[in-house]
């Protein structure tokens, strides 16, 4: 029976998504979806809310949870990835509120900067667990990685694990959707291209009928900055760089040098950034959790529409040879001609039986290329500290991270760094 393995199933409302999807896929019927997370008590919620969901939709796939990860995985044929190292607390609350006593502010703190870095070092190794795993027991199997930091576990999986990995992300799909929408524009025959680094790839492209869209783009986009709104700070690097980037204006506010200074509070407000987003909306999710968590376990006739998530499309392609396209972070195979070979990219990718296959892109524009890279040499310093257990390491992400070193002292960002090693404890690995 061929399987697929879902590392991290205690995110319950994910499971529902990811493998609802996959219950609703004709070509994935009969496939046995193994689950595995290390909280017992969350592993037997999302079990339950499977057969419930199993059951209502008519289903023929096989749900079973395992409390050995490497019997989950085995013989599997696909593996999605979704999990946590850390959590809000511990972790998240520590990534948040050690650089406070030095003056540096978050918003999500999930992919670069202080926070990305830290959430990275503790991931890797678990990562590279589920790596040595698969090796021995699925060798073939497709990872489909939906755990942050992105672009730097992707890279660790593939260039380290050894393995087939694709990471997948929201921002993709949504980005064209949402700008639109925003700005009142019809998207119905609209042709768009996206390429650059996961959280902050670039729209390259949008056009109707052979015409550029990007002047009314920016002309309804300088209107809109008059007045305040959420997406402020993707405006504004549009309107100065040329282009618009994928993820949220709350994650770009803390990926660029711009937005998040302590010389000038004003523009917290002037770019309507929501500082500690993240922590709130952890806390917003577990207190939604446990007030929905009985309803939705107690469903018998839970329902269940297909979402945009990539998983089950890309299985569905694999398993029927039928294409379809995504947005795919792979490694940078001389894809992206002025970013760095050692990168992770997000480049569009055609999958079929074939597997994944990413798409030549070219050169970025230099100034996209630029910023890029700047998250890049962070992003390759984190894995060089993981991979040689040296703190000077994170001391040179850390100190070439865009936002931080705006931010803080060479001095400081050091002590802050030791501080949040310490602060880690056993969560982190050693580091000499």
């Amino acid at each position: 029976m061929a399987k697929i393995t879902f590392l991290g199933a205690g995110s319950t409302v994910f499971v529902k998504n990811v493998l609802g999807d996959v219950m609703l896929t004709e070509a994935l019927q009969g496939f046995e979806l193994a689950l595995f997370d290390i909280d017992g008590g969350r592993l037997r919620e999302s079990e339950q809310l499977l057969q419930n969901m199993k059951e209502s939709l008519g289903s023929s796939c096989i749900i079973k949870a395992y409390t050995d990860r490497k019997e989950a995985l085995r013989g599997a044929k696909y593996v999605v990835n979704a999990i946590q190292v850390g959590g809000y607390d511990p972790c998240t609350i520590t990534d948040f509120e050690i650089p406070k006593k030095y003056g540096l502010r978050q918003t999500i703190a999930d992919t670069v900067g202080i926070g990305g870095i830290f959430r990275n070092l503790r991931t890797i190794p678990v990562v590279l667990d589920f790596a040595a795993d698969i090796q021995e027991v699925c060798p073939d199997a497709l990872f489909l990685n939906y755990t942050n930091p992105m672009a730097v576990l992707t890279n660790v999986l593939i260039s380290q694990g050894g393995l087939q990995a694709v990471g997948l992300c929201h921002s993709v799909q949504i980005c064209v959707p949402h700008l639109f929408e925003h700005l009142g524009i019809d998207t119905a025959g609209v042709k768009t291209r996206i390429a650059g680094i996961n959280h902050m790839a670039w729209l390259l492209e949008a056009t109707k009928d052979g015409v550029d869209l990007y002047p009314e783009i920016k002309r309804r986009a300088a209107e809109k900055q008059a007045e305040q709104h959420h997406d402020m700070v993707r405006y504004e690097l549009m309107l100065k760089f040329g282009y618009y980037v994928t993820e949220s204006s709350e994650h770009n506010a803390e990926y660029h040098p711009y937005f998040i200074k302590r010389n000038y509070p004003e523009l917290i407000e002037r770019f309507n950034i929501p500082l500690d987003e993240y922590p709130r909306r952890c806390i917003e999710q577990i207190k939604g959790w446990e007030e929905r968590r009985d309803s939705m376990l107690g469903n018998k006739k839970i329902e269940h529409t297909r979402s945009r998530e990539y998983a089950s499309h890309i299985m569905e392609a694999i398993e029927t040879n039928n294409p379809y396209k995504i947005g795919g972070n792979v490694m940078n195979t001389g894809l992206i001609t002025n970013l760095p070979k050692e990168a992770c990219v997000e480049v569009p990718c055609l999958v079929d039986r074939s597997g994944v296959t990413p798409t030549f892109v070219g050169d970025l524009p230099p100034q996209l290329a630029a910023l890029n890279r700047t998250n890049i040499n962070t992003q390759l310093l984190t894995i060089e500290a993981a991979k040689t257990l040296k703190r000077e390491h994170i001391y040179h992400a850390a100190l070439l991270d865009p936002h931080t070193s705006a931010e803080l002292s060479m001095d400081d960002i050091v002590s802050l760094c030791d501080e949040l090693i310490e602060a880690h404890g056993s969560w982190l690995p050693s580091y000499r």
